[in-house]
């Protein structure tokens, strides 16, 4: 496991622990001969920075389907694997073990990507025997993360969608989504579009070290304002609600972001699924010591003794009385901010399968 003698700029993640399909596992120890050079530059005492890499996945296909009863949109595309946001508390991070890689530092700095994901899409819609339902843009890892502006992947797949009348939602803490305001505004207000604004805290310091590559918290408002002066439906997605960390927050947010836009509002407890619980864990001992124990007590509180548990119903919301009075409490700051707690409706018959891309296809 790779060990790091100063902080990663810009990470969440300190570590980089072997993923669980390894056949070994290694552990760190300071054995007191790694000492930091303070004539290389790489080993000051100024925090160290790790370079994103780029890995191409060649798949064939790029709509996924679930059955989850937790997750109403049945199809999602996910246009990169990893995340550049280096959210700590990410769910998706577990995924990168499939890979071969770590959950940790590689999931934030090595990103893998479909070159061919708007061509691949094509093809499925073109299928007979598509039946056109919500797809969901994005719901592991941010369509919208940092990489997106060097590769535009998600704009190529939101074109194929606005030219086929597809129906489509995101969810994301970006602001990059406002490059797309010519396509969204117009999928908005034809009734295809819904955005979920995920927004954790409204401290900045907190979200920078939460969340350190995305967007601060004021600047996804302002992003929400704009959609939805666009005619873009809105909502906010209160997640995840750490316990004792950004709980206080949970009214303070809804009300946000409803002066900036928000008609519809949900939230998801902090889930901490197998590498995630470990990970976590180690970012609470760097940046909370005084109230680790006291968070991952309340997690064990609402998950029968566990830090997780993975059934459906329970490990989105957890169970007992302070599970219960956080619903409690969104539900009457839903009331009292007017906001709905379900998504929009949209409309699937708009959608037109896609030409066929050959030249003498434009013949007929």
């Amino acid at each position: 496991m790779k060990v790091f003698t100063q902080p990663l700029r810009g990470r969440a993640s300190q570590t980089n622990p072997d993923n669980r399909f390894s056949s070994f596992q290694r552990e760190a120890a300071d054995d007191g001969w790694q000492q930091p050079n303070r004539d290389d530059p790489e080993q000051n005492d100024e925090e160290q920075s790790v370079p994103t890499q780029l890995l191409i996945d060649h798949a064939r296909t790029v709509i996924t389907r679930n059955d989850s009863p937790d997750v109403p949109l049945r199809l999602s595309i996910n246009p990169y694997r990893g995340c550049e946001h280096g959210c700590a508390y990410c769910f998706a991070r577990p995924g990168h073990a499939y890979l071969g890689l770590s959950p940790g530092l590689d999931f934030e700095t090595k990103i893998v990507w479909k070159p061919d994901a708007a061509n691949c899409l094509r093809k499925e819609l073109a299928h007979p025997n598509y039946v056109c339902q919500p797809i969901a843009l994005g719901i592991n890892t941010d369509a919208y993360q940092p990489v997106e502006r060097q590769l535009g992947l998600t704009r190529q797949i939101l074109e194929v969608l606005h030219e086929t009348r597809h129906p489509v939602s995101f969810v994301t803490k970006s602001s990059l989504i406002e490059r797309d305001l010519d396509l969204l505004g117009e999928m908005g207000r034809a009734g295809l579009l819904q955005v979920m604004f995920s927004i954790t805290t409204l401290d900045g310091a907190l979200s920078r070290k939460l969340e350190p590559r995305a967007a601060q918290p004021q600047r996804r408002l302002q992003s929400m304002q704009r959609l939805a002066k666009a005619g873009v439906p809105v909502g906010v997605l209160v997640a995840p609600v750490i316990p004792a960390i950004t709980d206080a927050e949970l009214e303070a947010i809804v009300a946000a972001s409803v002066e900036h836009g928000a008609t519809s509002g949900g939230y998801i407890l902090l889930r901490l699924p197998r590498e995630v619980s470990p990970l976590f864990r180690d970012w609470l001992a760097r940046n909370y010591p005084d109230r680790a124990a006291h968070v991952m007590s309340l997690m064990q509180q609402m998950h029968g003794g566990k830090d997780y548990d993975s059934r459906f119903g329970v490990r989105m919301r957890g169970e007992g009385p302070f599970a219960d009075l956080l619903s409690q409490r969104f539900t009457l700051a839903s009331k009292r901010y007017g906001v709905g707690q379900r998504l929009a409706t949209l409309d699937c018959s708009q959608f037109k399968p896609p030409r066929d891309t050959h030249p003498q296809a434009e013949l007929f």
